[in-house]
């Protein structure tokens, strides 16, 4: 059986000049990391080092992203990337640039915890 998803964070990153997609990316992340407060991690004595993290990036190109980079941003956990076709590019014709636009979602899973219903009796 795979281990419960615990966690899921969502994040959106861009990179306004430079089609830089892994830079969006990268920024996706962190966005969704930013909204992220573990601290049930500490408070059950779980170690972070067992999380197992998965993240997908959405971009228009999924293969101009550097899915090592993006996992090893990841702070905690045994990280994989998978990288889909999705986000936005949002081309200047004008100046020629463009600007990309990716999401994240990063889902976290932990082996072995105590399923629902078998705590404390209330």
């Amino acid at each position: 059986m795979a281990a419960p998803r615990i966690i899921l964070e969502m994040g959106m990153g861009n990179d306004l000049h430079g089609g830089d997609y892994t830079k969006a990316a990268l920024r996706a992340v962190q966005d969704a990391l930013h909204h992220s407060s573990l601290t049930f991690i500490r408070t059950l004595g779980l170690d972070s080092r067992r999380m197992q993290v998965t993240v997908t990036i959405g971009v228009q190109e999924p293969g101009r992203v550097d899915a090592a980079r993006v996992a090893a941003s990841l702070p905690h956990g045994q990280v994989t990337v998978e990288v889909v076709k999705g986000g936005l590019d949002v081309p200047d014709p004008e100046g020629g640039d463009i600007a990309v636009i990716a999401s994240a979602a990063i889902a976290v899973r932990f082996e072995n915890l105590p399923q629902a219903g078998t705590g404390a009796q209330r």
